[in-house]
């Protein structure tokens, strides 16, 4: 496959489920917990796997610990998706909240041109108000986020689509390049 049918068909892809998400946003929230809880399944299976392969007790009761915790937080959310999707939700409003305050300090304390620095405190002002807004509201920041999801998916998939052209458009220059040179 060419690397412009791959970035035509990963741009359609990312369309499709960008449009899905803005139109179904609460199944979007659905399906993130359906893969945090595949997830947290997957690595209490490795963990698990890991028990069995160490040869020293310390190990042995650590990977089974990780691995008990693990199945449990993909039972829990399967069994409460949404409790899962709420404790997600202020999970990524922590995550937004410390990346922000991190890079407004980076923005001081590096060795940047005055742009950079802008840019470096403007991205984390901004994460810090969404780790704020998150935070003061979990209850429509998950249908919020599966929203912004979809649509960054729909504009992805048509930078795909165009870069597909053009890396089509590339392929067609360079072969007429080189038939017309031989």
């Amino acid at each position: 496959m060419s690397l412009s049918s791959s970035l035509r068909w990963q741009g359609l892809l990312a369309i499709v489920i960008g449009i899905v998400s803005v139109a179904w946003p609460n199944i979007t929230v659905g399906a993130f917990v359906v893969l945090f809880a595949l997830f947290a399944f997957i690595a209490a299976f490795s963990d698990a796997a890991r028990t069995f392969a160490s040869d020293r007790a310390g190990p042995v009761v650590g990977w089974l610990l990780l691995a008990l915790l693990s199945l449990a937080a993909g039972v829990v959310a399967l069994v409460w998706p949404g409790l899962t999707a709420l404790v997600l939700t202020i999970w990524i409003a922590v995550w937004s909240f410390v990346t922000g305050i991190v890079e407004v300090v980076m923005a001081f304390g590096q060795d940047e041109t005055a742009g950079g620095r802008a840019m470096w405190a403007l991205g984390g002002l901004i994460s810090v108000a969404l780790g704020i807004v998150l935070f003061i509201r979990p209850d429509i920041g998950a249908v919020s986020l599966a929203t912004v999801f979809g649509l960054f998916s729909i504009v992805y998939g048509i930078s795909a689509l165009v870069l597909s052209t053009r890396a089509r458009e590339a392929r067609t220059a360079a072969q007429q390049l080189i038939g017309s040179s031989v």
